[in-house]
């Protein structure tokens, strides 16, 4: 039952993130003043690169491509989607970090693989941003863990059902800050599309991709927004059932694309800066202030 459960959320994140996707790009023409593509265009984009044909660059690269798509889709297996939990017990924070960084280690190894001085610069900072957001947001959540003496995802959800004022969001307001500055790291989306930057490296680890290469690539992308946009909900904004996880997912998605709809983009040491400069300070005093206080600090609106 469990592997059905499984299955099902594979199949859930594959409609709602690639329909999300679609309207992400309509909202980021709106805001840009462009009409944009229909809703579907992210399906129709997917299924066109499955048809078509791809050239390999050697064993390392091919291997590289399944490595990324399929660690992800390990990873969404685990993650909680509006309470549905495939393995009880396996939804821990840990096993999702570990996993989900397999998939973009696969993806590194695939485009230094391929040759490319583009993709290998790409990789490089795609690794250098990973190492900067990962910092803050993990000391966030281990402060959520030090006051619950708990890792599930689902478990740290469920303790903020009282209320819209025991989401963490109101409970933890600096760490959801941070949180969310490291999402959009996560995410890549501006300030923070360093790595794959298409005019100053002609969007750095795809750059060798095509066909059914970079449509697996698409998946795994999607994928992986399902899960870090999921972490954000599940672990700030309490989850919640399909409906309120819906609106809370898709109004995250959206307002993160606003933001990278009217910003520029940093450079390499810019982003490293910034991530140890206002989220690091953010996520260090207030897990201080968890550690000492056990979430009793809230924000009364």
């Amino acid at each position: 039952m469990s592997y059905l459960i499984g299955l099902l959320l594979l199949l859930i994140a594959f409609l709602w993130q690639l329909t999300l996707e679609g309207f992400q790009r309509k909202v980021t023409a709106r805001v840009q003043r462009r009409v944009g593509p229909p809703w579907y265009q992210t399906f129709i984009d997917v299924f066109k690169a499955f048809s078509k044909s791809s050239i390999s660059h050697g064993f390392i690269y091919d291997f590289g491509v399944i490595m990324a798509l399929g660690g992800t889709m390990a990873t969404a297996i685990f993650m909680p989607f509006a309470g549905i939990v495939a393995f009880d017990g396996l939804d821990s924070f840990f096993i999702i970090v570990y996993l989900l960084a397999i998939g973009s280690l696969g993806m590194a190894m695939s485009a230094v693989g391929s040759g490319n001085p583009w993709a290998s610069i790409g990789v490089m900072r795609a690794l250098t941003q990973m190492l900067a957001y990962e910092v803050p947001f993990m000391i966030v959540v281990f402060g959520m863990i030090h006051v619950y003496g708990t890792s599930s995802i689902s478990a740290l959800a469920e303790m903020q059902t009282g209320g819209f004022l025991d989401w963490h969001l109101f409970r933890m307001p600096l760490g959801a800050i941070a949180g969310f500055i490291s999402l959009m790291g996560m995410l890549a989306e501006k300030p923070y599309d360093t790595p794959i930057a298409p005019a100053e490296i002609a969007s750095g680890p795809l750059v060798e991709y095509g066909g059914k290469h970079i449509a697996m690539l698409m998946l795994q992308h999607e994928y992986a927004v399902f899960i870090e946009v999921g972490l954000f909900v599940n672990l700030f904004l309490g989850g919640g059932g399909i409906v309120a996880y819906i609106i809370k997912y898709a109004a995250v998605y959206l307002f993160a694309t606003i933001i990278s709809a009217v910003l520029g983009r940093f450079k390499v040491d810019q982003v490293v800066f910034n991530y140890y400069k206002v989220p690091l300070i953010l996520a260090l005093i207030q897990t201080a202030i968890v550690i000492f206080t056990g979430l009793g600090v809230k924000i009364w609106l």
